[in-house]
């Protein structure tokens, strides 16, 4: 059962909500400039070659490094969300509020861009790769895939942070998260390129000019963090009687 709630402006806009929102930011700035900037560095020792299962392999072990870390140093201040398909998926289960939700996302995708930008900056105006389905792939594919990544992102979330049986599994959250991300794209990175993330996917493209497929990115993601949210807070969390 969806547990949604709008919230309240003066809880929202409170000093521990103020210094939630500069958390994600910063940790989101902090993971996207490793993850992209991973890629990026890629293209460089490359000469702008191809991705190879070496490059690839690259890619998700930075992302998986720069999650952990992310959300470990946000996670006793906002929660450590970094994307707005997990803070989605924790508001369908009534952990967050929709209104607090919405400047999660707006402190996510702007950690996002400003990553981007420095590292457009630094690295002295180097292409900033976006996100896109490969060839051969249509939209439906890229958002099923998507969507099947996100469910295992989020629904790893519920598990390792958000359950109240959790005990002493909870300190291992940060390390699974980065870890089931890294695995995730390993799996899809060839195929939509293993976002799990709008932010991390909305960034490049509004830096890189490139927003033709971004919208898959929101749509897969939501639907993916969504459906987590409804499975393991219904199913797991609502069932269950404390001791």
């Amino acid at each position: 059962m969806v547990k949604l709630a709008f919230g309240s402006f003066g809880d929202s806009f409170s000093g521990s909500s103020i210094r939630a929102y500069l958390a994600e930011f910063i940790a989101t700035l902090l993971f996207v400039f490793a993850g992209v900037g991973s890629a990026i560095a890629f293209s460089k020792v490359t000469g702008d070659g191809a991705l190879d299962p070496a490059g690839l392999v690259a890619i998700a072990v930075a992302h998986a490094f720069a999650l952990f870390v992310g959300v470990s140093m946000a996670a006793n201040i906002s929660g450590g969300h970094l994307n707005p398909a997990v803070t989605f998926g924790l508001a369908i289960g009534g952990h967050i509020t929709l209104l607090t939700g919405f400047f999660y996302w707006i402190a996510q995708v702007l950690g996002s861009v400003v990553a981007c930008l420095l590292l457009k900056l630094a690295s002295n105006g180097m292409s900033i790769p976006a996100h896109g389905v490969a060839s051969g792939m249509g939209p439906i594919e890229g958002i099923v895939m998507e969507i099947v990544i996100t469910f295992a992102l989020v629904y790893t979330v519920y598990a390792t942070a958000a359950d109240p049986k959790k005990g002493t599994i909870g300190i291992m959250a940060p390390i699974a998260i980065g870890f089931i991300v890294g695995a995730n794209i390993l799996a899809a990175g060839p195929f939509s390129g293993g976002s799990m993330n709008p932010a991390r996917s909305f960034g490049p493209a509004i830096v890189g000019g490139d927003l033709a497929q971004s919208w898959i990115y929101w749509v897969g993601p939501l639907i993916g963090g969504g459906l987590a949210g409804l499975v393991y807070g219904d199913v797991f969390i609502g069932s269950h009687t404390p001791a």
